[in-house]
């Protein structure tokens, strides 16, 4: 069902979020793969993230039945709390329902892992966002990007981009990602894991 700018009527019910660094010169890198990741959701929700709100790029969309915000936070990566905790806080959405998506490099490309909250595994972005919202209880679909040669730098490793072999690898657990979301955002987050945790 696309709605575009005609979101459906009621409360937000969900916050779908997907963490990166805005600005074309990181679009394709490792890091950026959970704005990937959210505009392929965005999409199939029928959303246009492309209004600014809560330092980010918002869109209203439809997931599941729910009413759901998408987010990109436009503050880097480092301080993606900035952005995600005053959207929840002005919608009053629990961390249960703040959906994040983002890039993990404990993964190979292609792999999905769902977890229902947690730690921050070292991954800055989820670690501004527990600090200021003083929770761990955030849903998350963690994205593969592959793990950190030896003798790289970890910065330069997630700022690094794709193979084509790795672009395609992703590109298939984007589409997953979408059907996990979907459940997740439907309550059956224990479907979504059984299905895609690997």
């Amino acid at each position: 069902m696309i709605f575009g700018n005609n979101p459906p009527a009621g409360p937000v019910e969900w916050m779908v979020v997907g963490l990166g660094n805005p600005g074309s010169q990181y679009a394709q890198t490792r890091h950026n793969a959970g704005f990937r990741t959210l505009d392929a959701v965005a999409e199939k929700a029928g959303a246009k993230v492309n209004r600014l709100r809560f330092q980010g790029q918002t869109g209203l969309g439809e997931l599941a039945g729910k009413k759901v915000l998408f987010l990109k936070p436009s503050t880097f990566m480092n301080l993606s709390g900035k952005s995600v905790v005053p959207a929840m806080q002005f919608y009053k959405l629990k961390p249960q329902q703040v959906l994040i998506l983002f890039d993990d490099i404990s993964l190979p490309c292609g792999r999905l892992r769902i977890r229902r909250k947690g730690s921050d595994g070292g991954h800055n972005g989820m670690k501004n966002i527990l600090y200021l919202s003083g929770s761990d209880q955030f849903p998350r679909v963690k994205m593969g990007v592959g793990h950190k040669p030896e003798g790289w730098d970890l910065a330069d490793w997630v700022l690094s981009r794709f193979s084509d072999a790795e672009n395609k690898a992703l590109e298939e657990a984007i589409a997953h990602a979408v059907e996990a979301v979907s459940l997740i955002v439907a309550g059956d987050t224990e479907e979504a894991m059984n299905r895609f945790n690997s």
